[in-house]
């Protein structure tokens, strides 16, 4: 049973930084259990307010259900409760609730709940699928707004209103007016999460429309950086957000944008320049040799 009633969830992961773990695959792209159960277990030494297993950055789009399921399990049994461990749910209204209900079994504290694969929907469509993922579940949930899930304010206003559990939103869409106008108008009621890639980047504007934490790939690599540019963000020291960005954020971002999808395989390749190797994508294209070592070299330089 999880520990948090939603909306006590609500306040602990709005409270930190978040961060979603790599998935750990052999070379043979078979899900590598017990590599992944001790990095979770070294994740969770780390002050993070939570963790998404089988998230973006771990690969949901590559995992099969059952897949999915096995990693919710051995994140939530790896943590040993010292992290709230979020489950991911997606795909169609039905895989989706399903996911959420496994997420609940398997222990895990709420649910991420993703967009719908492929298929463009309208505003009511989107609202009953929410509300479908929602019912399905006690777990606090959690939608991320982005690619065919994109959520219009009086939505989420008609959303908060008759899903009791759906406690956050997670953007991954940019839009300033919209996470303005979201904010006016359902205030607290939410928990609002930064999700654009490499969230570090837009941390510090998006503090200033209520958006009081983010998901952090870099944390997979470089906690104690990581943390220290949060803490900068949190107390908004704009000298010390600037000098991180311009140390090795911005950097890092030059060697992410070379390729499509490398936006999961930087992070992977930032495992391997650490020592932590979480083995190949899937199917992803892993970074060149040189572009490891320039992010290797870009690492080491870190304090």
């Amino acid at each position: 049973m999880t520990r948090y009633l939603p909306e006590e969830l609500q306040q602990v992961l709005g409270a930190g930084l978040l961060s979603f773990p790599v998935t750990h695959f052999t070379d043979e792209l078979e899900f590598d259990e017990a590599a992944y159960r001790a990095n979770l277990s070294w994740l969770s030494s780390h002050a993070a307010a939570g963790l998404f297993a089988a998230g973006g950055t771990g690969e949901f789009f590559s995992l099969t259900p059952g897949e999915v399921a096995r990693v919710v399990r051995a994140a939530v049994e790896a943590s040993g409760g010292a992290t709230p461990i979020i489950g991911p749910a997606g795909y169609g209204t039905a895989t989706a609730a399903e996911m959420a209900r496994d997420a609940e079994r398997a222990g895990a504290d709420g649910v991420l709940l993703f967009p719908p694969y492929l298929t463009e929907a309208s505003q009511e469509g989107l609202t009953a699928h929410v509300q479908a993922v929602c019912a399905a579940t006690s777990l606090g949930v959690i939608v991320y707004h982005r690619a065919n899930a994109t959520l219009t304010v009086s939505t989420m206003e008609n959303l908060v209103r008759t899903c009791p559990n759906l406690v956050g939103f997670k953007d991954g869409v940019g839009d300033i007016e919209l996470m303005t106008s979201l904010y006016a108008t359902v205030g607290n009621r939410l928990l609002y999460i930064g999700g654009l890639p490499t969230a570090e980047t837009f941390a510090l504007p998006y503090l200033e429309l209520g958006v009081t934490t983010y998901s952090s790939a870099i944390f997979n690599f470089a906690p104690e950086f990581a943390l220290g540019f949060y803490q900068a963000v949190r107390t908004r020291d704009r000298t010390e957000v600037y000098r991180r960005l311009n140390d090795f954020v911005l950097p890092y971002l030059k060697i992410r944008s070379r390729k499509p999808g490398y936006a999961v395989s930087i992070v992977k390749a930032g495992m391997r320049a650490v020592g932590r190797s979480a083995g190949p994508v899937r199917p992803l294209t892993d970074l060149t040799a040189d572009e490891q070592a320039i992010l290797t070299t870009l690492i080491e330089k870190l304090d």
